[in-house]
């Protein structure tokens, strides 16, 4: 306990996430690809022998991390020293392991490997969050409550539909997601500054087979896109990609948890709240919205990290600079790790999720009067009363009747319109105008379109994807 330990590894991200992203499974995939490069090299015909092969993959796991890292404060190079470490382990293979390779053969081809193993984490969180979503704006579909543009009433809107919106963001995200995994590509094997000049010179000039090793590769770590044109890295374009893709993700589950703050303010809703969860070291009845905000706070992180992206990409100069190196250490894994965390939590609080009816029904029958103002008119009008007098009037009675309100009395709107004979109307009449569904539109059967055309496509397809959701650690 005495030296920084990360909060998204110790109390936030999934130990699936954080295992992916350990210094273990780095250099073990090093080694991997080592293993690949060789045995793709003998097949097409330099002089490996099944025996270096195979002294390769039987210490493939067995890491030499201190040998090595030894090595490293001697070298001062990561690679050098996880080559020679490796090497004191296959005395007979050492003469051909990273045979032809430039460092970023193994750095960059197992970052884009960690990567499609991280968004497919992702992916899997993100499914999640859709199902629940659907359940919820589904069961929710017909029940009115406040709409608000501007944080300021509006036209009323259904609970169902609220959390459709969110939903529909999450799948926007996911499309982005998808069409990232579908794209990605493996570096692949390219040499020193990405011309594949020193597997030229391996393969005596033979073009064919430099073209298929670097094809033979990739498929043996399941990857049918390979970078054509690479630097010494591959392009860090790539990492802005799938960063503005986490990004998106962030940015849909801080609007969804922002919302769900304000409405537990309103008392509308409730985020899922511990038997024994305290709320405040001070005042034991508060109940506060802890999951929300904790998605708030790392989905900013997480919007935040697309920065070092941005900057990375356009500092990349000519076929590389290593200022690329620290920073994608650091902001690679927290991006994901965080995104991770964000998406864990954002289930947790949906599947949890309770609405408070009658909370809902009262603050809109407090405001309905207000809201039903124009369809009172347009009725008053058909029963032969003058529009643009009527709409004088109504309106100085809105005004009246919303200061009173603000001073702490009840709406009287109703009683002065229906107390009017100038719109002809009792107050029962108006009443019967003032039932919350008549003013909430096609909101219920937009949920049902929506689920129906968008959302169960998703789920059809990746439904073998929808677990038990993970409980939030802290």
């Amino acid at each position: 306990m005495s030296a920084f330990s990360h909060p998204l590894v110790e109390r936030y991200a999934s130990r699936e996430m954080v295992e992916l992203f350990s210094p273990s499974n780095r250099f073990k995939t090093w080694r991997l690809l080592w293993i690949a490069l060789a045995e793709a090299e003998k097949e097409l015909g330099l002089p490996i022998t099944d025996e270096q092969i195979e002294e390769m993959k039987k210490n493939a796991d067995n890491l030499n991390l201190e040998r090595a890292a030894e090595l490293e404060r001697e070298l001062k190079h990561d690679v050098m020293a996880h080559i020679h470490a490796f090497g004191e382990q296959c005395p007979k293979a050492r003469p051909i392991i990273h045979l032809g390779a430039t460092s970023c053969f193994v750095t960059d081809n197992t970052d884009v490997i960690i990567i499609r193993n991280a968004l497919n984490i992702v992916k899997k969180r993100l499914v999640n969050v859709i199902s629940l979503l659907k359940n919820f704006a589904l069961k929710y579909q017909d029940l009115p409550c406040l709409g608000y543009t501007h944080l300021q009433v509006a036209q009323p809107t259904t609970v169902g539909k609220r959390a459709a919106l969110w939903l529909q963001d999450f799948v926007e995200d996911f499309k982005s997601l998808e069409f990232i995994l579908e794209n990605l590509k493996f570096r692949g094997v390219k040499g020193t500054t990405g011309t594949q000049d020193s597997f030229m010179k391996l393969f005596n000039g033979d073009e064919e087979k430099v073209k298929l090793l670097d094809k033979m590769v990739a498929e043996k770590f399941g990857f049918d896109k390979v970078f054509i044109i690479t630097g010494q890295t591959y392009t860090r374009k790539q990492d802005y990609l799938v960063a503005q893709a986490l990004s998106g993700i962030a940015q849909s589950a801080h609007k969804m948890a922002t919302d769900i703050r304000i409405l537990m303010s309103f008392g509308e809703l409730e985020e899922p709240f511990g038997e024994k969860q305290v709320g405040s070291s001070a005042m034991p009845y508060k109940r506060n919205p802890m999951k929300s905000e904790r998605i708030c706070a790392l989905s900013r992180f997480v919007m935040s990290l697309i920065e070092c992206f941005e900057y990375t990409h356009a500092t990349q100069w000519m076929e590389r600079t290593l200022d690329d190196s620290a920073i994608r250490r650091i902001a690679i894994p927290e991006m994901f790790m965080g995104i991770d965390a964000v998406l864990i939590l954002v289930a947790n609080v949906v599947r949890g999720l309770v609405v408070y009816p009658k909370v809902i029904e009262k603050r809109l029958q407090q405001e309905l009067p207000f809201i039903a103002m124009e369809e009172i008119l347009m009725e008053a009008v058909k029963r032969g009363g003058d529009r643009q007098a009527l709409h004088d009037r109504i309106r100085r009675y809105a005004f009246e009747a919303a200061k009173k309100v603000k001073e702490g009395e009840e709406n009287r709107l109703i009683d002065m319109v229906a107390s009017d004979p100038e719109f002809r109307l009792t107050r029962k009449e108006i009443e019967g105008m003032l039932d919350p569904s008549r003013f909430v539109g096609r909101a219920p059967s937009q949920v049902e379109e929506f689920v129906k055309e968008e959302v169960e496509p998703i789920l059809k397809k990746y439904g073998h994807l929808i677990e038990e959701v993970e409980e939030v650690r802290v």
